[in-house]
């Protein structure tokens, strides 16, 4: 079975999710202030990666966990965060190792579209958070990937690779498209009411110093983002 290996270049990841165009001026930016106010919450930082949007959640006073299915990327998130989070390995296909309602707050920071079946991971959130607690997520754009995958049919759910460059390698990435509905039906299925959902812009800055990244961010779907409570 096709497995991402993010430890095989979890400090090229890092250091380039750092600063680019599409994480450091687009998606981060867009879902911590969908998170808004998190003092004193209860967070799970679900796919934390390197500890880019648990440090700005811890910086603005969540009570933070932090998980991840590659030990290299929690590693560097261990480094950043300097033991103010309680970070673990786990797995979003596999049940969680938490108590029912332990969270008020979930975020899955461009998690999902990893995950061949929702069914587990979103049961496993809902199971997860207090009554009314929130889920926040990025996702790729199903109109995105798509057309990225270069498949004849929107309504299928499928996997894609795509080719990333990262620390003079190449590295094949394999991800999973499900079309709009499908994701509103199971968020439904797990008990999730969809408050939000938003095709952000891209924070002005990168108008300067990306102008083909923000040409496209400006005019072309890319990421999908939700806010969901638990009903």
């Amino acid at each position: 079975m096709f497995e991402n290996d993010y430890d095989a270049f979890a400090a090229a990841y890092d250091a380039d999710n750092e600063i680019n165009a599409w994480n450091a001026y687009y998606e981060r930016p867009a879902i911590l202030s969908l998170v808004g106010d998190v003092t004193g919450l209860r967070v799970l930082d679900a796919g934390c990666g390197g500890g880019a949007h648990a440090a700005a959640l811890l910086d603005r006073g969540a009570i933070l966990t932090g998980i991840d299915s590659s030990a290299g990327l929690l590693e560097i998130a261990q480094r950043r965060l300097e033991e103010r989070a309680r970070l673990l390995l786990a797995d979003l296909n596999e049940p969680l190792p938490f108590d029912d309602g332990a969270f008020d707050l979930i975020l899955a920071s461009l998690v999902m579209h990893y995950l061949p079946d929702w069914a587990l991971p979103l049961s496993e959130f809902n199971r997860l958070l207090s009554q009314g607690g929130r889920l926040v997520f990025s996702t790729h754009h199903p109109f995105m990937d798509h057309h990225l995958a270069g498949r004849d049919n929107y309504f299928e759910t499928y996997s894609f690779t795509e080719t990333w460059q990262r620390g003079g390698k190449d590295i094949a990435m394999r991800f999973w498209h499900r079309p709009l509905h499908a994701m509103f039906d199971a968020l439904q299925s797990a008990g999730f009411q969809i408050d939000i959902l938003s095709e952000p812009q891209p924070d002005p800055r990168a108008r300067d110093r990306f102008p083909e990244a923000y040409q496209s961010l400006t005019t072309k779907p890319r990421f999908l983002f939700f806010s969901a409570v638990k009903a």
